[in-house]
């Protein structure tokens, strides 16, 4: 996991501009939690020289990490960039503040689709930063099969056997089981939840790591040859690194999800945050971190200096459907908790 503190500071000609200057610049903060390694370092940089705030940046590798970090409270962050339904959650349980987000500038450069989606349908708590959708990768040196299907990972043939790769978390993994099982997301029923639990357990003995951490590592050296990864990533790896990977298209469906900028309840710079924001939105910047982050934009970009399309990036453009992840039941939630604690035991 790649995390970041990043710390732009202008040095000013003349002692005493020098001296004023640093007063001022001071008071200005600005602290992200944010998915490892998704925002662009070189628009912090420009945030700050511009702006005149000073800009930390640390990482998370799970929506469950920033929810657990929100409900112990003090959090110290201003910005936090979690998925969709875990927006709602946050909604629901008082975590966020209500940055009136429609009112904004940001909110101009939100493609109407995403627009005062469920999660957030008063346009109050959220502005999108990017969409996309979770699935598995795979490494074609170790396996040259097809992967039209969640069967290559649930039920892995030999030359994958022992070598699978799952997140440390339940969130995405129980998704895509149910996608493949046929169960609607969020399901209350136990009986649907134990046929999850039995597909994880039968794939247990052939996983090597239940881990969120240093995916590109396993995956692109060969440790593992299949991993339960992210488009843009296995996008970046390809491309950056050469790797030879391929994101999988399976029939039974992608789980689809939407990341956020939302401001933490009790947060000391809200303004600062709104700023930040309002800066990330703009249509310049929201195409810098479109070709930096390479994921989908909700933001529009200038489609003449976006770098990415269907031709070299097929993962951004996916082939099968994409269900977008539900905010469950305590009842629902319950299930999943027990799913992955009995899995992991």
């Amino acid at each position: 996991m790649l995390i970041r503190s990043l710390n732009i500071r202008c040095l000013m000609a003349g002692v005493a501009f020098f001296t004023l200057n640093s007063v001022a610049h001071a008071e200005g903060q600005l602290a992200i939690y944010a998915w490892a390694d998704s925002i662009d370092p070189a628009l912090i940089e420009k945030f700050e020289a511009e702006i005149g705030i000073d800009v930390t940046v640390d990482a998370f590798s799970s929506n469950e990490d920033v929810l657990t970090k929100l409900q112990a409270g003090s959090s110290g962050y201003d910005i936090v960039t979690p998925s969709h339904h875990f927006v709602k959650i946050m909604v629901d349980a008082g975590l966020l503040e209500d940055i009136q987000a429609s009112s904004m500038a940001a909110y101009q450069q939100v493609l109407p689709e995403w627009q005062k989606q469920w999660w957030d349908p008063t346009g109050s708590y959220s502005i999108p930063l990017a969409y996309g959708n979770a699935g598995f990768t795979v490494n074609r040196d170790i396996y040259k099969g097809p992967v039209d299907s969640w069967k290559v990972y649930f039920e892995p043939p030999a030359e994958l056997q022992g070598k699978i790769g799952s997140l440390a978390q339940p969130d995405e993994v129980i998704g895509a089981a149910q996608n493949y099982l046929g169960i609607e997301y969020c399901s209350e029923d136990p009986a649907q939840m134990k046929r999850v639990l039995d597909l994880l357990n039968k794939q247990k003995p052939y996983v090597a790591s239940y881990s969120s951490d240093n995916i590109e590592n396993r995956i692109g050296s060969g440790e593992v040859g299949a991993h339960f990864w992210w488009d843009g990533n296995t996008l970046r790896l390809r491309r950056n690194d050469k790797a030879n990977v391929e994101y999988a298209m399976p029939k039974e469906g992608l789980v689809g999800w939407v990341d956020s900028y939302v401001v933490p309840k009790g947060a000391q710079n809200v303004e600062n945050a709104k700023k930040f924001i309002d800066f990330m939105a703009k249509l310049e910047n929201a195409t810098a971190e479109y070709n930096y982050y390479a994921h989908s934009s909700p933001l529009k970009i200038d489609e003449k200096t976006a770098i990415y399309n269907k031709e070299n990036a097929p993962e951004l453009f996916p082939t099968v459907s994409a269900k977008l992840s539900k905010a469950c039941s305590p009842a629902a939630q319950e299930l999943i908790t027990k799913v992955w604690t009995q899995l992991l035991q």
